[in-house]
């Protein structure tokens, strides 16, 4: 087998120390910028590799952060990951990606796995029934946590994410501007400290417009487009008929709206629809859609970097940091006009 390439191979074809060179590929600012790219472009060239498990014996760092979340298909999470690997890479760490799908049990195994591997940190938004213990376990061994997007009781640790409770109230509130008075929420559920912001946000934008909050008008479960289509049949069947729906989240209102337009009625015009998150499909949907911006990549951007401070020592406070969302108003919302009676059309 061919011998592996060394610090002292690439030290000695640049007439350097073998100390310059560790420096320059951990890019330390010790080492000229020039003589930095000098030094990486030789070693790609000899085809040398980072041997990570030897530097994390030498420093008690890995330079490996895990992040989970529910499910990187969701571009909500997608937006936060793009994020933090972006400051994770100024700093020159890797990560590992895991989707819990809300299984306690898959959530755990990563986590075991993370700290086996000598992981520096996670972050990670907990599955739905998290205990407390999971958090603790990787606290207790030396492996920091940080929490994105939900929260979790009885742990106090940094907490990034919007400000849903609010971020909704915006939604409703524009709605009620518009005229409208008999609006449905779709999707999200109250296991979740995001299902249960977002519905508080909604009926406390309801009670100061003093409108009167009916529990059929809520339609929990959906936070995927199918969800969203799927539902429009009950959203269609609800006795009072709204004339505008808040939706948990952009794929929630995307899947609604199609359902509405299958059935014969035209989103945006008979029926108004808000969404959440103000993901790329928003804006180039039929008709674009009216949503909350819930600031996703400042979400992963502080959550990142507040890791890092912590494992260099420094300390972001504790508890919940919340981001101000803010409202981007399209086509999918017009004024409060009767519902048009599919029978007769």
């Amino acid at each position: 087998m061919a011998q592996k390439v060394k610090l002292s191979t690439i030290a000695d074809s640049l007439g350097l120390s073998t100390a310059t060179i560790s420096l320059a590929l951990r890019d330390s600012p010790l080492v000229a910028a020039d003589t930095r790219e000098k030094i990486k472009e030789q070693a790609r060239a000899l085809g040398y590799i980072y041997n990570r498990r030897a530097a994390s014996l030498r420093t008690s760092r890995s330079g490996i952060i895990g992040v989970v979340v529910h499910d990187v298909m969701n571009p909500f999470y997608g937006e936060i990951l793009k994020a933090i690997e972006t400051e994770l890479d100024r700093s020159s760490h890797t990560f590992i990606l895991s989707n819990h799908y809300d299984s306690v049990e898959k959530q755990r195994t990563f986590i075991e796995t993370l700290l086996q591997l000598g992981g520096d940190g996670v972050i990670m938004s907990p599955a739905i029934g998290t205990p407390v213990e999971d958090i603790r376990l990787a606290e207790q061994n030396g492996m920091p946590a940080i929490l994105v997007a939900r929260t979790m009781d009885g742990v106090d640790l940094p907490t990034y994410r919007g400000d849903d409770s609010y971020g909704i109230s915006l939604a409703t509130n524009h709605l009620i501007g518009l005229g409208h008075r008999v609006i449905a929420m779709i999707g999200g559920t109250d296991q979740t400290s995001t299902g249960r912001d977002r519905y508080q946000g909604y009926v406390d934008a309801l009670r100061k417009a003093n409108i009167d909050v009916d529990p059929s008008l809520r339609i929990p479960g959906p936070r995927t487009m199918q969800g969203g289509f799927e539902a429009a049949v009950n959203f269609l069947s609800l006795p009072q008929k709204p004339t505008a729906a808040v939706c948990w989240n952009d794929l929630v209102a995307i899947g609604l709206m199609n359902g509405i337009a299958r059935a014969g009625l035209i989103p945006g015009q008979d029926i108004s629809v808000t969404g959440y998150d103000d993901l790329e499909q928003a804006s180039i949907s039929t008709p674009s859609l009216t949503t909350v911006s819930n600031q996703q990549a400042d979400v992963g951007r502080l959550a990142a970097r507040a890791l890092l401070d912590r494992l260099a020592g420094s300390h972001e406070p504790d508890g919940l940091h919340l981001i101000k969302p803010e409202m981007r108003i399209r086509q999918s919302t017009s004024p409060y006009k009767p519902l048009r009676d599919l029978a007769k059309a």
